[in-house]
C-alpha cells in the first residue's frame, strides 16, 4: 500500500515537473513584446487579484507597449492582455456584469515560473523575505506587507518602479531610500499609511504613473506640475477634493481619477464625491479617463471645457444642476470616443437636463444617470452599443421599458426609483440579451408582468423595496434561464405566497429557479433567508448574516 502510494506521488511529481517544463517553454516561445508584460505579474503578491485596467496602465507607463497602426497604446496593451489570456498564462478572476474582465491572476504553477524567470533576468526584486539575495542593480522593487525586509544600504539609483502592498508601518520614503530614485517611472503606494503627499515626488521628473489610492492624502501640492511625463494620477478613495491649477501643465496625462464613495446608508443618494473642476480643464488634451468632476463650481464654463477633451473614453460628472444641461449636452456630442458616461445631479430633486443631446457618442457602452428626469432621454434607444444602463432617482411619469427594451445589446439594467406608475410590463420580444435586471424602490408599483417571449436570457432578477408589491411577477414561470431570484426588504406577504405549503400560492411560478432568496437590512447587517426557511416557522432563521453581501447577491 505504501509503495503504491509513493509511486503515485512520484508519478504526480513527474507530471508536475513535465508541466513546469512545458510552461517554461511556453514563456520562451513568447514574442519579445509579451515577455516583459508577463514577467510584470511577479510584482504582485501571491493570491492578489490584479486589476485588469491597472495592469494595462502600468504596462503603458513602463514603456512595454509599442505604437501600432495608429491605435491608442491602451488598445495595443489590451491586445497583449488578451493574448496572454488565450495562451492560458493569465486567467480571469472576476468579470463585470457586462462581461468585461475586472481582475486576473496567474495559475499557481504559472506563478512559480514567473517568479523564477523574473529572478533569473533581474526583472524585479520582491521584498518579503529578510534573507533574500538582492542584486547590485535594482530596476523594480515590490515591497510586500512590511518595510522591515527592505535592505537600506542598497543603492536604488537605477530604480524604475516602486510598489507597496499591504504595508502598515509609517516609514517615510526618505528614510527607506535616503539617496532617492530620480529615474522612477512608476510609484504605486496604494493603501500605504500616509497622510501627506510624498515630498520626494518633486524630484521624479520621469514619473509616468502615480497611485496614492486608498491613502489618507487630502492635498495635492502645486509642484505636481513639474511631473511633465505623468500619464496616470490615481487618487481614488483619498480625501482629495481639489487639484492645483498646475495640473494643467501635465499635457501627457491620460487618466485622472479622483473620487471617493461614502456609504452613509443603503442606497444613499450622496454616495459619491469628486473634485472641484479646473476652469481650463480642456487643456488636458490627452485625457482618456476623467472621474469625477464636480460641476457646481464656476459659471458653467467647465461644462464647455469638457467638450475639448475629444480623446475621453470615460467621463464622470457629479453635482450637476439643471442649468448645466445645454452646455453639457453640447460637449458630450464632441466626445465621439466615449465608452462610459456617468452623470449625477447635485440633489435628488434636481433635474438632469439631457434633452439637448441630439448626436450621442456612438460607441457608448455604459450609461449611469443619477437624478430626476422629466422624460427618458430620447437618444438612449439609438445607442446600439449599450450593454449596461443604470438609472437612479429618475421618477418618471411614463413607463421607461418601452424605450429601453429595444436596445439590442443591453446585458445589465438597474432601475432605482425610476418610475412612479403602478404596473410594469415586459413585452414579448423585448430585452433580447438582458441577463441581469434590478428593480428598486418603485413606491407605487403593484404589479409586474412578463409576457411569454420577453426577457429570454435573464439569469438574475432582483426586486427591492417595492412596498406595495405583494405578488411575484406574473409570467416569471416563463423565464427558463433564470438562475437567481432575490428580494430585498420586500413585504412579508409577498414572500409568504412563495411557500411550497401555501395553498393557492405562487410557489409553482418560482419552483424552477435554482436560487430564491429574501434579504433584509437589519441592525447594520444583511440577513439572507432561503425560500425553504419560510416553511419552518413563523420566525425563520437566516441562512447568512453579514455586513457584506455575497457577490452574486449584489
Amino acid at each position: 500500500m505504501v509503495r503504491r502510494s509513493l509511486g503515485a506521488e512520484i508519478e504526480d511529481n513527474n507530471k508536475l515537473l513535465n508541466l513546469k517544463k512545458v510552461l517554461s517553454l511556453s514563456f520562451n516561445d513568447l514574442p519579445y513584446y509579451l515577455k516583459s508584460c508577463f514577467l510584470y505579474v511577479s510584482i504582485f503578491p501571491e493570491d492578489h487579484l490584479i486589476e485588469h485596467m491597472k495592469l494595462i496602465r502600468l504596462w503603458v507607463a513602463e514603456g512595454f507597449v509599442e505604437a501600432k497602426n495608429g491605435k491608442e497604446l491602451e488598445d495595443v496593451a489590451e491586445d497583449y492582455f488578451n493574448e496572454l489570456l488565450n495562451r492560458s498564462l493569465l486567467q480571469v478572476a472576476e468579470t463585470a456584469s457586462d462581461g468585461r474582465v475586472k481582475t486576473c491572476r496567474p495559475h499557481d504553477l504559472v506563478r512559480e515560473i514567473i517568479i523564477s524567470k523574473s529572478r533569473d533576468q533581474n526583472f524585479a526584486v520582491i521584498a518579503k523575505d529578510q534573507n533574500a539575495t538582492w542584486p547590485d542593480k535594482i530596476r523594480r522593487l515590490s515591497i510586500h506587507y512590511t518595510v522591515r525586509n527592505v535592505q537600506l544600504n542598497r543603492c536604488v539609483s537605477q530604480l524604475r518602479s516602486l510598489f507597496m502592498f499591504g504595508v502598515v508601518e509609517k516609514s517615510p520614503l526618505r528614510t527607506l531610500f535616503p539617496n532617492g530614485f530620480r529615474l522612477l517611472h512608476v510609484l504605486d503606494l496604494q493603501g500605504a499609511p500616509i497622510k501627506k503627499f510624498p515630498v520626494q515626488v518633486i524630484n521624479l521628473y520621469y514619473l509616468r504613473y502615480l497611485s496614492l489610492k486608498e491613502t489618507k492624502v487630502s492635498r495635492v501640492p502645486s509642484y505636481i506640475g513639474q511631473l511633465q511625463h505623468l500619464e496616470t494620477l490615481d487618487l481614488k478613495h483619498t480625501y482629495v477634493t481639489e487639484l492645483p491649477d498646475e495640473i494643467l501643465k501635465l499635457q501627457r496625462l491620460r487618466h485622472l481619477l479622483v473620487y471617493r464613495y461614502e456609504y452613509e446608508s443603503y442606497a444613499h443618494f450622496h454616495s459619491k464625491n469628486g473634485f472641484k473642476a479646473l476652469e481650463k480643464i480642456g487643456q488636458l488634451q490627452s485625457l482618456q479617463k476623467l472621474c469625477f468632476v464636480e460641476a457646481n463650481h464656476g459659471n458653467g464654463s467647465i461644462m464647455i471645457e469638457l467638450g475639448k477633451l475629444t480623446k475621453l473614453r470615460r467621463l464622470g460628472v457629479v453635482k450637476l444642476r439643471r442649468e448645466d444641461g445645454k452646455s453639457l449636452c453640447s460637449s458630450i456630442e464632441n466626445l465621439r470616443n466615449l465608452r462610459a458616461l456617468s452623470l449625477l445631479s447635485v440633489e435628488e430633486d434636481e433635474i438632469l437636463d439631457l434633452e439637448h443631446l441630439f448626436s450621442p457618442p456612438p460607441l457608448l457602452q455604459r450609461l449611469f444617470l443619477t437624478g430626476r428626469l422629466e422624460t427618458l432621454p430620447h437618444w438612449i434607444p439609438n445607442l446600439e452599443s449599450l450593454v449596461r444602463v443604470h438609472l437612479k432617482w429618475s421618477r418618471l411619469k411614463c413607463d421607461p421599458l418601452e424605450s429601453l427594451q429595444v436596445l439590442p445589446n443591453l446585458v445589465h439594467l438597474e432601475l432605482l426609483q425610476v418610475y412612479e406608475g403602478d404596473t410594469l410590463c415586459f413585452k414579448v420580444g423585448g430585452f433580447k440579451k438582458l441577463k441581469l435586471l434590478g428593480i428598486d424602490k418603485f413606491d407605487e408599483l403593484r404589479c409586474v408582468e412578463v409576457e411569454v417571449g420577453a426577457l429570454p436570457r435573464v439569469e438574475k432578477l432582483s426586486i427591492q423595496r417595492c412596498k406595495l408589491l405583494e405578488k411575484a411577477p406574473l409570467g416569471i414561470e416563463h423565464l427558463t434561464k433564470l438562475k437567481v431570484l432575490e428580494f430585498f426588504d420586500m413585504p412579508r406577504e409577498l414572500i409568504q405566497t412563495l411557500r411550497s405549503d401555501e395553498q393557492g400560492g405562487d410557489y409553482w411560478r418560482v419552483a424552477h429557479i435554482p436560487e430564491v432568496y429574501s434579504t433584509y437590512w437589519r441592525d447594520g447587517g444583511w440577513e439572507v433567508y432561503s425560500l425553504e426557511s419560510f416553511n419552518d416557522s413563523s420566525r425563520p432563521s437566516p441562512v447568512i448574516r453579514s455586513q457584506e453581501l455575497h457577490p452574486r447577491w449584489k
